[in-house]
């Protein structure tokens, strides 16, 4: 019997599916929920996924003493450019600054180049006449006389939001401040968002379009939060909700209404939450992430349970591949590559016969054909439909029928009579083309990354990442794949695991040797009072661990590498070690130091959290015991091309040591679990799914 004290709940509102679980005071699942996203009102879906849990659970909203929220609401406001009319207000001389952005072309000689859209067009943009100097200094006081001409230029263009970045900001934000309190007397119900607190650091075109894409979603996440609290007050929730950020921590909602941009990617951040736990608890040292739902598939390297990280990404590439071609955001965030592969993206024949699948996505609005809520295109879940991977009588928990000959019908005609080929070829061909892409994209980002997928365990989740994850596990050559419990609201899931926290950056420029260690200590003791402020919002008595780090280059390199500090003040004792920190990682990413080079430090780090609770271990597993086929089901053989019998299993049958040979179909209510003809199962003693290749099928 489970103890009802402590629940937890997670909701993670994605493109297609809104996922949420259930879970009690030792972080055992009581109850999972999958229900269609309602894009008008993502809270009217989020509702009623709480509502099923809760009756499966067979307990009330009042009982509820944690609640984490994630959503996509921020990233698809950025993609379809649903935000505010934002103007911004620079220094006076830098008013083309979106204008010039990096100075370059992202594609040499592509002569149709479109140019990344920034959300804010020149006749939007500014100026004041002001001047900070590099360390702070004030050089040319701010003009408030011109306030007023401001102020009418601004009503003039119909302004709805503010994004002030103001030359050095980073170094002495008392111009953005003081213009932003004239601003408020004037205009109060203007939204204004200052690059000194979204993204305190050096380098003013990425500081600015972080600060333009914070108050591009400020009005509409700061509505959306406060109706989506509302809705669940009403429904007798009494705790605080906290909201997932990109970066794989938890934030309170006053927060988060602050700065919305840390919510972009906070659901993909949720599973690769997860599947670090995972590898932790089950020993891997190197893993792939793989969370695919219904609009697109994320993949994380994670190293020693750690997520890789970032601070930097692009929002809306106009050239999907090309780096430079988007929007560039500096923030804390895990570092993932997305790709428009889900579950709804929708695939089709191009006017020179190329069979092409996504990015566009069916979502849940209509969704895939075979859901028969008049989706006519057809989709990869249609595809896998065909092909026998997904069952009729087992599908998203019975929520709706499905309907395969619909699905059968829309790619035999859709795709199947363009390239002359049956519905079955046609779909097999659908699954080819995503699996590859996946795969191509964790090849390319590991490479990027100098990282090997050789060595990896491919840990999948997400309502697709388990059907897919053979197939994609043998396109990039990975040995093994691991399906966890409740994989189908696997990111929902990570939610509960994330620690409450928060990032905060400083640039400071100085050299590594000639620090005034005095003064860093005092800067890092501001940003560490700083964030604590907003960790304690959330965490009011819970023991807190820090984490420093400076981002270091050799003098005159345009990057930085990040080097961990002491969680302490400096010493002069700690500078060699640092030194010899930052050459080891420099030679391992670029194979060889620099001798007689200066090394400078562009930026300070600190990031404050929650300490997790500790690993319960698994019981052993029993003897293994192989498992029976008492049912089959036809499945298309993507080795062979050919019709095989498939084991038909549910996941509730499996006990740890169950053994099984593929093909395999491991169903549950909210995903099936592919294993490809030549891997074989075996259930392992903390029941996850372990999928390992053969050398032959």
């Amino acid at each position: 019997m489970s103890d009802l004290s402590g629940l937890r709940l997670a909701t993670d509102v994605g493109g297609t599916f809104t996922d949420t679980v259930l879970t009690d005071s030792a972080a055992n699942v009581l109850a999972t929920a999958k229900t269609l996203t309602t894009h008008e009102n993502p809270a009217t879906g989020a509702l009623a996924g709480v509502r099923r849990a809760l009756e499966q659970a067979g307990t009330v909203t009042g009982e509820i003493s944690g609640f984490v929220h994630g959503t996509t609401l921020a990233t698809n406001a950025l993609l379809e450019r649903r935000g505010a009319r934002v103007a911004t207000i620079t220094t006076e001389g830098f008013r083309d600054i979106l204008e010039i952005a990096y100075e370059r072309r992202y594609s040499q000689y592509d002569i149709n180049l479109t140019k990344p859209d920034y959300l804010v067009p020149r006749e939007r943009t500014f100026t004041v006449t002001e001047r900070m100097s590099v360390a702070g200094e004030v050089l040319i006081p701010l003009d408030e006389s011109g306030m007023d001409e401001l102020v009418a230029e601004l009503d003039a263009a119909q302004a709805e939001a503010v994004a002030i970045c103001l030359l050095h900001a980073y170094a002495n934000p008392a111009h953005e401040q003081r213009l932003r309190d004239l601003l408020q007397v004037k205009r109060p119900e203007l939204v204004i968002s200052l690059s000194s607190e979204v993204s305190p650091e050096a380098r003013e075109f990425d500081r600015l379009c972080t600060t333009v894409a914070n108050a591009y979603v400020q009005p509409l996440m700061s509505g959306y939060l406060e109706r989506f609290a509302q809705a669940f007050r009403n429904e007798g929730l009494t705790c605080d909700i906290l909201m997932m950020t990109a970066g794989g921590g938890m934030t309170t909602l006053a927060t988060a209404a602050r700065f919305p941009i840390r919510l972009v990617e906070s659901g993909p951040a949720g599973g690769a939450i997860l599947a670090a736990r995972i590898a932790r608890d089950a020993g891997l040292k190197e893993v792939l992430s793989f969370d695919m739902g219904g609009t697109t598939a994320k993949l994380c390297l994670i190293d020693d349970a750690t997520p890789q990280t970032s601070r930097q990404f692009e929002i809306g590439r106009a050239a999907r591949f090309i780096k430079g071609s988007g929007m560039p955001v500096r923030i804390p965030a895990i570092e993932m590559i997305e790709i428009g592969a889900g579950g709804g993206s929708i695939a089709a024949v191009d006017r020179l016969g190329r069979l092409t699948v996504g990015p566009q996505s069916a979502g849940s609005e209509p969704g895939p054909v075979a859901f028969g809520r008049g989706g006519c295109e057809p989709t990869v879940t249609d595809a896998d439909v065909t092909l026998g991977y997904i069952r009729a009588e087992t599908f998203a928990e019975g929520q709706f029928q499905i309907d395969m000959e619909a699905a059968a019908n829309a790619i035999a005609d859709r795709i199947g009579v363009p390239l002359e080929t049956d519905a079955r070829g046609a779909a097999d061909g659908i699954s080819r083309i995503v699996d590859e892409s996946m795969a191509s994209a964790s090849r390319a980002h590991a490479v990027e990354s100098g990282k090997d997928l050789g060595a990896r365990t491919i840990i999948a989740f997400g309502g697709n990442g388990p059907l897919h994850a053979c197939r994609l596990a043998r396109s990039a050559g990975v040995p093994k794949v691991l399906v966890p419990l409740n994989p189908g609201v696997g990111s929902a899931v990570g939610f509960l695991y994330a620690p409450i926290s928060f990032e905060i950056v400083r640039s400071r420029y100085t050299l590594l040797t000639k620090s005034n260690l005095e003064a860093l200590n005092a800067l890092f003791a501001e940003m560490v009072a700083e964030a604590l402020a907003v960790v304690r919002q959330g965490a009011p008595s819970a023991a807190i661990a820090s984490h420093r780090s400076a981002f270091m280059r050799y003098k005159g390199q345009g990057h930085e590498i990040e080097i961990p500090l002491p969680d302490r003040g400096l010493a002069p004792e700690d500078l060699p070690g640092l030194t010899a920190a930052f050459e080891k990682n420099y030679t391992q990413q670029f194979s060889r130091p620099v001798p007689g080079m200066e090394i400078e430090v562009l930026n300070w780090a600190v990031r404050l959290s929650t300490i997790e609770e500790s690993v319960q271990s698994s019981p052993a597993a029993s003897g293994p015991r192989a498992v029976p086929p008492h049912e089959t089901r036809p499945v298309h053989c993507d080795i062979t091309g050919r019709l095989v019998d498939a084991a038909y299993v549910p996941r509730a049958n499996l006990i740890p040591g169950d053994t099984l040979n593929g093909p395999a179909l491991i169903v549950e209510p909210q995903t099936t679990t592919f294993v490809g003809v030549d891997f074989d199962l075996a259930v392992d003693a903390a029941q996850n799914l372990i999928l390992t290749r053969r050398d032959t099928p």
